[in-house]
C-alpha cells in the first residue's frame, strides 16, 4: 500500500497506528491572502523576535528552511529537517494528546496544515501552520532543546488520561474549529465555549495527561528563558503570536521561576496568559521533566497505577515484576491493605514481554478480557516468580498436577496445571490451567466452563501506562476525531479580492511593477474592498520601495483605516516595517 506522506530517514520509523493522523498538506488551497498573512506575521516576528527571542530562534529559521515570504511546503521542510534528525508531518488540527506526544518521541513535529484567517492574524485558537512551522520548528535546531522535546514525547505518550480528558480534547477541538471558521454562527461558538467551560469546572483531580499537558503548555508553547527580570522567548505559542510576543514581556504578565509546580497550573487556550514560567536554561526543563516522570504510574506502578487505568476507560498496560505486560481496558481491581491482589480487563487483551507480544496471547485469544491474582502465595516465603523448577515441583506446581494456590490476599486458584511460559532468562511468567476455578471469598472470578485459565505470574505491579506494550497487538490505538476541520467556502467576491492579492504577489516576486499597476489595484480596492488593510499595506510597501508618488495617497488611506480599532496596531506596525 502506497503511503500518503513522504517517507524519509525519520518518518519511516513511525509506527503504523500514527499514519492515520497524517494528511496531505493542502498547499493548493492556500489563498493569496493566506500567503500575505503568513508574510505579514513572519516579517513582524523576525523584526521583533531577533531582539527578544532565544538566540536559537533566528539560527533555527535558517536551519529549518522556513521562508519569510511563503508558507512552507512540508516536503521542503522535511528535506532540511532531516539534517538535524527531525521531520514534519501535516495533520488536521488538534490530534489526541497521546498521539501528539508519540510523534514527538519519534522526532516528528506535527504541523496543523490550516492557515489562520486575516481576522485572527494576531492569535488563533486553532493550531495552524504559522504556530507549528514558524513557532516550533526553529527552536529544535538547538540540540539540547530538541532532546528535551523528544524525551517529553517519550514520557508524555505514556501518561494516563482520565475519561474527562478525552471529552475535553473533543470539546476544545470543536471550539477551535468553529472559532476559525468565518461562517460559524455566534450561537454555535457560544454553545461550544460553554461546553468547554462546563467541562473545565468538573474535571476533578488532574490526571497525569492533564498535568504533563500543563508542563508542555508552560514550556514548549508558552515558555520564557533566562533571567526573571529580562527573559527571552522560546515557546512556540509566543513566537507565533505577534500580539502575545510583545504582551508577554510587559509587567502585566507575572513571571514565575519554572518548577514542578507548573504541572498543577491549568491554562485557557482562548485567552492571553496571566502568568508565565521562566526557566534559567534548557537543562532545567529536562530536570523538571524527570521529576514529574518520577510521580507517574509508569515508574510507580502499584494500586494507584491500576486505578488510573480503570479511571481512564481506555487502553493501557501494566507490567508485573516478572516483566510480563498486560495490555487492555482495565475494568476492576481487588485490593487489600492498599495493594492490588487481583486485576481484570474487559474486552480485547494482549500479553507481552519487553514490548513484544507473546505468541498465542494476542487479542484473538484473549478477546473477552483477562484476570489474574497478584502477589505471593499464602504461607510460602518465596514468590512463584523466584521459584526454580525444583521449587515448583516441591510445592506441587507442575504439569498434570491438580493444584490449589491460595494467595495472601485471599484469591484461590484451583485446577490442573497444563504448562508454564518462561522468558529468555528462564523466569516463569504464565501458568496455564484446565478445569480451573478462581474465587475470591464468595465471588467466582473464573469458571471452568470458560476454557483454559492463564494465570499471570508476578508479585507486584511495577509499572502502569497508557497504550499497548506491543504496537502490533491492537488495530485501533488513538482514534481519529470525527469532528473535521471546516473547509472555508469562498464567495465570488472573496475570490476576486484574492485575485488582487495574487497580482500584487506576482509584482513583488517578478520585481516588475509600475505606478500604474499600483493605481489600478488601489482603485479596485476603493470601489469594492475599501476596508481591506493588508493588501493596501502591501501596495504601500511596494510604493515606498519604488518611491512612487502614490505612496502619500496610500498612507493617507491607511491612516483613515486606523480609526478601526481592530486594525490600528496592525497597521501601525506594518507601516513602521515598510518605512524601516
Amino acid at each position: 500500500m502506497e503511503n500518503h506522506f513522504e517517507l524519509n530517514e525519520v518518518t519511516k520509523n513511525l509506527p503504523k497506528h500514527l499514519h492515520k493522523f497524517i494528511v496531505k498538506q493542502p498547499y493548493e488551497e492556500y489563498t493569496a491572502q493566506n500567503q500575505a498573512v503568513w508574510r505579514y506575521v513572519m516579517r513582524l516576528n523576525v523584526d521583533y523576535l531577533k531582539r527578544v527571542a532565544h538566540e536559537s530562534y533566528m539560527e533555527g529559521l535558517e536551519k529549518t528552511g522556513i521562508s519569510v515570504d511563503s508558507i512552507p511546503h512540508m516536503e521542503g521542510m522535511n528535506r532540511i529537517l532531516k539534517e538535524i534528525g527531525w521531520a514534519a508531518v501535516s495533520v488536521d488540527g488538534f490530534i489526541p494528546p497521546n498521539a501528539f506526544m508519540e510523534f514527538q518521541a519519534y522526532n516528528v513535529l506535527v504541523i496543523a496544515s490550516d492557515m489562520r484567517t486575516i481576522d485572527h492574524i494576531e492569535y488563533t485558537p486553532a493550531p495552524d501552520i504559522i504556530h507549528e512551522a514558524a513557532g516550533h520548528a526553529p527552536i529544535i535546531a538547538n540540540p539540547e532543546y530538541a532532546e528535551y522535546l523528544r524525551r517529553f514525547g517519550e514520557i508524555g505518550s505514556k501518561a494516563i488520561s482520565s475519561s474527562k480528558d478525552y471529552e475535553m480534547y473533543e470539546a476544545i477541538r470543536l471550539l477551535s474549529i468553529l472559532k476559525e471558521d468565518p461562517s460559524s454562527s455566534e450561537k454555535e461558538i457560544t454553545a461550544a465555549q460553554n461546553a468547554v467551560e462546563e467541562l473545565q469546572k468538573n474535571m476533578g483531580e488532574l490526571s497525569e495527561m492533564a498535568q504533563i499537558r500543563n508542563l508542555h503548555w508552560w514550556t514548549v508553547e508558552y515558555g520564557l528563558i533566562g533571567e526573571i527580570s529580562q527573559p527571552q522567548i522560546y515557546g512556540a505559542g509566543l513566537l507565533s503570536s505577534i500580539g502575545e510576543s510583545a504582551w508577554c514581556l510587559t509587567d502585566k504578565v507575572k513571571k514565575i521561576p519554572y518548577s514542578l509546580e507548573a504541572a498543577n497550573v491549568s491554562f485557557d487556550i482562548t485567552k492571553p496568559q496571566p502568568q508565565l514560567f521562566v526557566t534559567p536554561n534548557f537543562a532545567e526543563l529536562s530536570f523538571v521533566l524527570e521529576q514529574f516522570a518520577n510521580t507517574m504510574a509508569i515508574r510507580k506502578g502499584g494500586l494507584s497505577g491500576v486505578k488510573k487505568l480503570i479511571n481512564s476507560k481506555n487502553l493501557g498496560t501494566i507490567e508485573l515484576s516478572t516483566g510480563l505486560q498486560i495490555s487492555g481496558r482495565f475494568s476492576n481491581v481487588i485490593e487489600l491493605d492498599n495493594k492490588p491482589i487481583y486485576i481484570q480487563t474487559i474486552g480485547e487483551t494482549a500479553l507481552a514481554n519487553r514490548d513484544k507480544e507473546l505468541i498465542g496471547h494476542g487479542v484473538a485469544y484473549h478477546g473477552e478480557g483477562f484476570g489474574s491474582p497478584i502477589g505471593k502465595l499464602k504461607g510460602i516465603n518465596i514468590s512463584i516468580e523466584n521459584m526454580s523448577p525444583r521449587d515448583l515441583e516441591a510445592y506441587g506446581i507442575y504439569e498434570g498436577k491438580q493444584v490449589v494456590l491460595e494467595f495472601v490476599g485471599g484469591v484461590k486458584v484451583e485446577g490442573t496445571a497444563i504448562t508454564g511460559t518462561r522468558d529468555l532468562r528462564g523466569k516463569i511468567q504464565i501458568i496455564s490451567f484446565k478445569d480451573c476455578t478462581v474465587t475470591y471469598k464468595d465471588t467466582i472470578l473464573f469458571d471452568p466452563s470458560w476454557g483454559v485459565y492463564d494465570m499471570a505470574v508476578g508479585e507486584e505491579i511495577v509499572s502502569a501506562y497508557s497504550g499497548p506494550a506491543s504496537l502490533h497487538s491492537f488495530e485501533d490505538v488513538n482514534k481519529v476525531s470525527e469532528t473535521k476541520t471546516h473547509k472555508i467556502k469562498y464567495s465570488d467576491v472573496d475570490k476576486e479580492l484574492y485575485g488582487l492579492y495574487q497580482k500584487v504577489r506576482n509584482f513583488r516576486e517578478k520585481k516588475n511593477i509600475s505606478e500604474i499597476d499600483i493605481e489600478d489595484i488601489n482603485n479596485k480596492l476603493i470601489m469594492k474592498f475599501s476596508s481591506d488593510w493588508l493588501l493596501l499595506l502591501e501596495l504601500y510597501e511596494l510604493s515606498v520601495r519604488n518611491n512612487f508618488s502614490i505612496k502619500k495617497e496610500l498612507l493617507r488611506r491607511l491612516e483613515e483605516l486606523k480609526c478601526n480599532k481592530s486594525y490600528t496596531i496592525l497597521i501601525e506596525k506594518g507601516i513602521a516595517l515598510c518605512e524601516n
